[in-house]
């Protein structure tokens, strides 16, 4: 079996719980947030430091690395693992976002879809089995069937379509994969704000007994609202001793109501994004270290973090790199920042075993989001 996993501690107020996830390269606590590492690399950190800021389980780009260097090329050097020389977990989405975000450049059809190179607009196609064949070749611990991603206010003939599609596509890449002993295919279930549509795409993908699911078509434009209703609808429905991955999510919000909603894995690529413009994620909420107010500021970034940023530099320094134009600036607010949400994910996990997650929420809401 490629992963194992258990639920450990369930939460009596919510459906939120605690699990165990066993992959070929490390087990791990759920909920887990995962750093994203799209080309092989988690921007402007080394190992040392993303195994500093993470649990140990990080992502790939299937799309990117596709393109450049060529999942061959990843292959000849030991796929993702030891192409970045990175001794831990990893898991590669099926490139189908990053298709599917080319809109106005692509083609759909049953087989596949024919699109351009972002860059070079050269032409260029994926299948589903040739999104398994690529990920088999990064050889991620785990990996996604390859769906399509419609916009979340997309009319619902097409979403049914899409929906229907998606999952034929599941099982297309579900025959395709061979390494199952070593690579854990998750199926994705999609439907848009539509919850029969979402219904019948998890009841179809579960009758197709993936190892894990994903929920995807959300963070693409809609209310946190909208998303929360489809994360409450689907609780009930995904099985309970599979773990559940919401992809494209990591504000501090969505990823305490997700966990609420039964939500085991996380990813999001905002805390490094907004960490290279300065943006700091801190206990009393996001703070923009370019501001004027901080130039004679001598305090830490943030005085209940304990990470090597905080309790080293400060303020005034992180604003003068950012000001000087320094990369050494991107690097350490990008440091903070995923580690600030790895400690997160940790005290969810020990609310929840405490069974005080509802009085987490509450005290953290109104430091992070207070007025």
């Amino acid at each position: 079996m490629s992963i194992k996993f258990k639920v450990l501690n369930e939460s009596s107020e919510s459906s939120a719980r605690v699990g165990s996830l066993e992959t070929k390269h490390g087990t791990f606590e759920t909920p887990i947030f995962m750093p994203v590492g799209t080309k092989a690399t988690v921007k402007t950190l080394e190992n040392k430091e993303i195994e500093e800021v993470s649990e140990g389980l990080i992502l790939g780009n299937t799309y990117h690395l596709w393109l450049e260097p060529g999942d061959e090329t990843v292959k000849l050097n030991g796929g993702i693992r030891g192409f970045m020389k990175w001794d831990h977990a990893l898991l590669t989405d099926s490139g189908g976002f990053q298709v599917f975000s080319l809109s106005n450049i692509r083609k759909i059809t049953e087989e596949g879809v024919t699109f351009r190179h972002h860059k070079s607009g050269a032409k260029l196609f994926m299948s589903p089995e040739d999104s398994i064949k690529i990920q088999n070749n990064l050889g991620a611990d785990i990996m996604m069937s390859f769906d399509e991603c419609p916009p979340f206010d997309a009319d619902y003939d097409y979403m049914l379509q899409s929906v229907e599609r998606t999952i034929r596509w599941a099982e297309r890449g579900k025959i395709a994969h061979k390494n199952t002993e070593n690579q854990a295919l998750f199926g994705i279930v999609q439907g848009g704000p539509h919850k029969d549509l979402r219904k019948m795409c998890a009841e179809k993908l579960i009758e197709m007994d993936f190892p894990g699911y994903s929920i995807g078509g959300l963070s693409v434009g809609e209310s946190k609202e909208e998303m929360y209703e489809v994360l409450e609808y689907l609780k009930d429905i995904m099985p309970k001793n599979k773990p559940r991955y919401l992809m494209g999510v990591g504000s501090p919000d969505a990823l305490i109501e997700g966990v609420i909603n039964g939500i085991d894995m996380f990813d999001c690529v905002d805390a490094t994004r907004q960490g290279r413009h300065g943006s700091a994620m801190t206990s009393d909420g996001k703070i923009n270290i370019k501001n004027l107010r901080f130039k004679n500021d001598l305090s830490s970034l943030d005085s209940e973090c304990d990470c090597k940023v905080c309790t080293t530099y400060s303020k005034s320094y992180l604003r003068h790199l950012f000001k000087a134009e320094e990369y050494l600036g991107q690097r350490l607010v990008s440091y903070h920042n995923l580690y600030f949400l790895k400690k997160l994910m940790k005290n969810i996990r020990e609310a929840i075993k405490e069974d005080k997650l509802l009085e987490f929420k509450n005290n953290f809401y109104s430091k992070y989001y207070k007025k």
